[in-house]
């Protein structure tokens, strides 16, 4: 059970490799054209759950239903095993019901139940069989509320490698071979684009004023979220930036990239993974963050920094995303290319300490939790 574009890739890795371990295995649930293209009967249309926050509270009675009417499905005729993707507000209610029931359940993708929420633990404990993550700081944590969990590494570090350099991204793009290239990641998100789209162009007006050297580009995953881009562009009088707008091509352009200046996500990770020095920044409706807030409880907000438990890249949240403290922090890798090493060091170590063959390891999790549910054999 997927609920979006990343679950659904995850989710094809982890159908490809069960396949190659049990030729005769059906899928049914929610999946997206990865996760169909391998065989799995989606029974509802995936982008009916991607939604996020309170801005899609609006859609919630739909996802109720279509959460009680796959749990009557799952009860009626049940599965060997359920594996919920991610989305965790969807799939850890239908996982109590169908664990309730004796049907076996794996959850992949830990919730962050260590940043925020921490009380959802004793849900999941209801709820989950096993859980698969992504992170090994999480597995940590599961261990020590007892909860069984295989840490399998992440898949985006096996398939990211030094292979494709800066230059030849660069000419991909058709960016400039020369000079400084860096790359603004405002979110794929509608509603994350309103929030983000002046900042990052000011913070661009702000360091093309103090390096004309630079060049900017930005790639954007749908006609709707470059729009509201552009139109930001054109609103602070910054039709003159030398700024390459590509469509989708985000790795591909963090690659060609120096620095890169993002929105919290996991564009932060593929950004680490690439070993670039980065400026992380996130601004969210101050409904959400009053909401949120006191749920809080992490000093470290961007993944590189939580991956490394310190704080290696910087990381300028609500109040701190202003043009000015955002154009400093690029501008300190720009002129202290010793950062910029020592920085590349440790990036190399996540990427090697999540670099474990993730779809094979979370396939051969799924195989031992099937096995240990098979009913024992029969004295003669």
């Amino acid at each position: 059970m997927a609920g979006e574009a990343s679950g659904d890739l995850l989710g094809a890795g982890l159908l490809r490799e069960i396949k190659k371990r049990l030729p005769v295995v059906s899928f049914e649930g929610i999946g997206g054209p990865q996760m169909q293209a391998l065989g799995c009967l989606s029974l509802f249309p995936m982008d009916r759950l991607s939604v996020i926050g309170f801005e899609g509270v609006d859609k919630y009675p739909e996802i109720i239903g279509i959460r009680n009417k796959l749990a009557d499905q799952f009860l009626s005729s049940p599965p060997d095993l359920f594996i919920g993707i991610d989305v965790p507000d969807f799939n850890l209610g239908l996982e109590e019901k169908l664990k309730a029931a004796g049907i076996p359940t794996m959850h992949y993708v830990s919730p962050t139940v260590w940043a925020w929420r921490g009380y959802r633990i004793r849900k999941i404990r209801r709820a989950v069989d096993h859980m698969l993550t992504l992170f090994p700081f999480e597995a940590s944590y599961y261990r020590k509320h007892h909860v069984p969990v295989t840490f399998v590494g992440h898949p985006l570090a096996d398939q990211i490698d030094d292979r494709s350099g800066s230059a030849a991204m660069r000419r991909a793009l058709h960016l400039p071979a020369r000079g400084v290239v860096v790359a603004l990641l405002p979110g794929s998100r509608r509603s994350e684009l309103k929030r983000h789209a002046d900042l990052f162009v000011k913070t661009a007006l702000w360091l093309h004023k103090r390096h004309s050297n630079i060049h900017f580009v930005a790639p954007f995953v749908s006609p709707e979220t470059r729009a509201i881009f552009e139109q930001a562009l054109f609103r602070q009088g910054a039709w003159f930036l030398p700024v390459t707008i590509v469509a989708n091509q985000s790795r591909d352009a963090m690659a060609a990239a120096d620095i890169v200046l993002l929105a919290s996500g996991t564009a932060t990770l593929e950004a680490a993974l690439l070993k670039k020095p980065m400026v992380v920044t996130y601004k969210m409706s101050w409904l959400s963050y009053l909401l949120v807030q006191p749920f809080l409880h992490v000093n470290l907000y961007a993944l590189p920094n939580i991956l490394a438990g310190r704080k290696i890249v910087p990381e300028l949240m609500q109040r701190e995303a202003v043009p000015e403290k955002l154009g400093i922090a690029v501008e300190d890798f720009l002129t202290h290319r010793d950062k910029v090493r020592a920085l590349r060091a440790t990036l190399s170590g996540i990427r090697r300490s999540l670099r474990r063959n993730a779809d094979a390891r979370a396939a051969e999790a799924v195989i031992r939790l099937l096995k240990s549910r098979q009913p024992a054999p029969k004295k003669s």
